[in-house]
């Protein structure tokens, strides 16, 4: 029988970057996944790129993680939102001196430099792949039986398996959910002109279109969001055709496309936890919530629950308290809920309000684009959204130890 401080039910993004803020400040993690990692670091596994917020890059670097990936993100220095192509829209461009507002990472190279730093980590137990095949958690603890025998057990333990958690499931927590009439098509594109570090989020009322600059500079991520019914028809087009339709979508101001990879579909959805804790029990992640890629949040909600628990749990083994106190968890929950509720209900409403078809509704997007444009004090207030900087911020996501 093996224990640790924390078992992590899930060896994703999420879950490894927290085994991997833990193990930096002393305490010890079993990461447990059924997934083969050969697999999950194949390229052929999980065509996204995400869209790291510069906090999120800040806790990366603060945990070693950075190092590893220096030179391979494109800094994203501006993000143009437009309602379709037309004029005027909303230009996110803070001062050259600043960080850039994020840094552009495909999702495999982050995976991998997660997982490197996780093996070399003294106090981080990778057992992958294997199945947990029960989970008690009492008073005692918690234990953790696989299906080929083996025992681990710990003070608490983290559901972080993606958006069908089955440890969420398990706890009989309630979720908020529905599923949206679309699909995201994910796939990279090289074009003619250079995209100078700009993202674009492009409104159409069939779903919006982003443009994620990749390095090297003629190269750029699509997020493609189309109607349910049109996405297999989309992912059939031979590859002249849909780089066409790619370039159509973006007006065609990087000149011509093509296509740089496979592509990818991904159905999508909402749903929110209605509590993130239980018994000796934190969810972070998809596991506790799951957005629309609008604006590219999701990933960085998952980065500040491991943040915040991180700090939660770190403060307090400092005072002796046991990982799994209820107090510890309400902290945990209290500091999470809100941004968590706000960011989700803001990504939605972006969704639905989009949506909505005609010229009317198209200039009334406009000018409410238009008045954020103008004023300073609210464009700077999504700016720092868009970083991950508002609210309490967990100090790793100031780029400080804990």
């Amino acid at each position: 029988m093996e224990r640790a401080d924390v078992i992590i039910l899930g060896g994703g993004l999420v879950g490894l970057t927290l085994a991997i803020a833990l193990d930096r400040h002393g305490l010890s993690s079993i990461v447990v996944d059924t997934a083969d990692p050969s697999a999950q670091l194949a390229p052929a596994y999980d065509g996204r790129a995400t869209a790291v917020a510069s906090a999120s890059w800040r806790m990366l670097q603060a945990i070693g993680v950075g190092e590893r990936l220096e030179g391979e993100g494109c800094p994203i220095r501006a993000i143009r939102v437009s309602d379709g192509l037309e004029p005027g829209g909303i230009v996110f461009d803070p001062p050259a001196a600043d960080d850039p507002l994020g840094m552009m990472f495909e999702n495999r190279r982050l995976r991998q430099a997660l997982r490197d730093c996780a093996l070399a980590a003294a106090n981080i137990n990778l057992l992958m792949p294997a199945r947990p095949a029960e989970v008690v958690r009492d008073t005692a603890g918690v234990r953790v039986a696989l299906d080929d025998g083996r025992v681990v057990t710990a003070s608490l333990l983290v559901g972080a398996e993606g958006r069908n958690s089955p440890t969420r499931e398990a706890a009989q927590i309630a979720v908020a959910r529905w599923r949206y009439d679309h699909a995201a098509i994910v796939a990279t594109v090289t074009h003619e002109r250079h995209h100078e570090n700009v993202a674009y989020e492009i409104f159409y009322p069939s779903g919006p279109f982003a443009i994620l600059p990749m390095l090297p500079g003629n190269r750029s991520a699509i997020v493609w969001s189309v109607k349910g019914a049109d996405a297999a028809a989309v992912m059939d087009l031979p590859e002249r055709a849909i780089a066409a339709e790619i370039g159509k979508r973006m007006g065609n101001f990087l000149g011509t496309v093509a296509m740089a990879g496979p592509r990818w579909s991904y159905p999508l959805g909402f749903h929110h936890a209605a509590t993130i804790t239980a018994e000796r029990l934190a969810l972070a992640g998809d596991a506790a919530h799951g957005i629309h890629p609008i604006a590219g949040q999701g990933l960085n909600l998952g980065f500040r629950d491991a943040a915040a628990l991180a700090q939660v749990l770190v403060e307090g083994a400092r005072i002796g308290l046991d990982l799994g106190d209820a107090q510890l968890l309400k902290r945990y929950e209290r500091w999470r809920s809100l941004d968590t509720l706000m960011v989700a209900a803001a990504t939605d409403g972006l969704t639905r309000l989009y949506a909505v078809p005609g010229r009317t509704a198209s200039a009334i997007r406009r000018l409410g684009m238009g008045a954020v444009q103008r004023i300073g004090p609210l464009k700077d207030r999504f700016m720092a959204e868009a970083r991950g900087e508002t609210g309490d911020i967990p100090l790793l996501l100031r780029g400080l130890a804990i």
